[in-house]
């Protein structure tokens, strides 16, 4: 199982307005047989994104669109005790992440699933999460 993160997601929406395929788009013909979750905190973040564009109707579609087909991971009972683990071990290291980027990694973990990002940087500190970058 993957879960797609914000920076896969905005670049496979650049790729399809560009009518290109860049890394991302590569990346998905390499995937697609798996399956793809998106986590609800991910959807915030492409919808946040829609709405401070200058087009937000159409922004907001394309996101539903990109999106429409994909499981939308929830959080539940194990999600806040790993979130939790998580944070401790973060801010015991030294090296926290920002907040959306740790909602987004316990998703993932949560559901036993790699995290396809461009982001490797900072998920690369959270301990237990599979990475996949391009």
């Amino acid at each position: 199982m993957i879960h797609a993160d914000t920076s896969f997601l905005v670049d496979l929406l650049r790729d399809a307005a560009r009518s290109t395929r860049g890394p991302a788009t590569a990346l998905l013909e390499e995937i697609e047989r798996e399956e793809i979750r998106v986590g609800v905190h991910v959807l915030c973040e492409l919808l946040a994104g829609a709405e401070g564009s200058r087009r937000p109707t159409v922004e907001r579609q394309r996101v539903r669109q990109l999106c429409g087909s994909l499981v939308v991971s929830y959080p539940d009972e194990r999600f806040a005790p790993v979130y939790a683990r998580l944070l401790a071990s973060l801010r015991g290291g030294g090296r926290p992440i920002a907040t959306m980027d740790l909602l987004i990694a316990t998703a993932a973990i949560v559901d036993d699933a790699a995290i396809v990002t461009r982001n490797t940087k900072h998920f690369r500190r959270v301990p237990g999460l599979e990475i996949r970058g391009y």
